[in-house]
């Protein structure tokens, strides 16, 4: 229905990826951690698009829970990998 809020869904999922991509690729642990908090950031935008989304009945209620419990289970993901490599 909302092509507009759609894409930005899209465009944001598809950048926690690129996040990741992109901080693995640099050379110290410090920048790659930069690019997990992005990410990190990236999921939790993509969470509140869904609020949005749910709001508006564009997704039903299993269809939030389960792309919002996905983001958050992304979300922690990055975050301990970020806690381990702020050890390291």
């Amino acid at each position: 229905k909302d092509f507009g809020l759609k894409n930005q869904i899209t465009r944001v999922a598809i950048s926690i990826m690129a996040n990741i991509a992109e901080g693995f690729d640099s050379q110290t642990d410090l920048v790659f951690i930069r690019y997990l908090y992005n990410a990190k950031d990236s999921a939790s935008e993509v969470q509140s698009h869904l609020y949005i989304a749910f709001d508006l009945e564009y997704i039903t209620d299993k269809e939030f829970r389960q792309c919002y419990d996905y983001c958050e289970s992304a979300r922690n993901l990055i975050g301990g990998f970020t806690k381990y490599l702020s050890k390291g």
